[in-house]
């Protein structure tokens, strides 16, 4: 049996949860992280020494690194599923994404995310705020740009590209209290991939 370590509104954990229910794979999920605790106890630093959300327990396998974790599952139980596809130069692109969102898009959107969900409107600064949500729609802007004439972000087909830059989007078109540029391509592309049901389940929930 999988085990999910990770609180459920997270954006790592959530990606992960997503992917399960593309592969339809049952697991078992354990609150973590945040008000729940537990990631700085000693057994979950036996498992993950960053003290980080997700962990994943296979078995005796034990992984940490949300986008790690995805490709291990669509590798691992998903053989004939699309989402991760063996073409190198297909593969390589999807890895772009997976790459980037780590690397630039979510050290981007974060502190636009904490401020407008989890700061107190009075503990809000507004100049900061107002650059970081210019640095981010730069990145969104990009998206959209991608996506001209493209019905996934890579290839023909849902690939696991789409649940990682999906979840952080949800975040994005989520924001109370911002005015956000139209982004049609940005747009067409989220209204198909929210349809799906691991999303509605997952991804789908307010943001807190």
């Amino acid at each position: 049996m999988i085990t999910i370590w990770g609180r459920a509104n997270s954006v790592n954990v959530q990606k992960v949860l997503w992917c399960c229910d593309e592969l339809v794979l049952p697991y078992e999920r354990i609150d973590a992280g945040l008000q729940f605790g537990r990631n700085n106890e000693p057994d979950y630093l036996a498992m993950n020494p960053t003290g980080k959300i997700p962990t994943l327990v296979d078995d005796d396998f034990v992984l940490w690194e949300s986008n790690s974790i995805l490709r291990y599952l669509v590798q691992q139980y998903g053989e004939s599923s699309l989402l991760y596809p063996s073409e190198p130069k297909l593969r390589a692109s999807i890895d772009r994404w997976l790459d980037w969102s780590l690397t630039t898009l979510q050290p981007a959107e974060k502190p636009v995310f904490w401020a407008l969900v989890r700061t107190p409107a009075a503990e809000r600064d507004a100049n900061k705020l107002a650059r970081d949500f210019a640095a981010v729609t730069l990145l969104w802007r990009l998206l959209d740009n991608h996506l001209q004439g493209r019905f996934f972000l890579e290839g023909e087909k849902f690939t696991l590209a789409d649940i990682v830059i999906g979840a952080y989007a949800k975040r994005w078109f989520g924001l109370d209290g911002v005015e956000r540029p139209a982004l049609p391509n940005l747009e067409r592309w989220y209204s198909r991939i929210a349809t799906r049901p691991g999303f509605k389940k997952y991804v789908d929930l307010p943001l807190t």
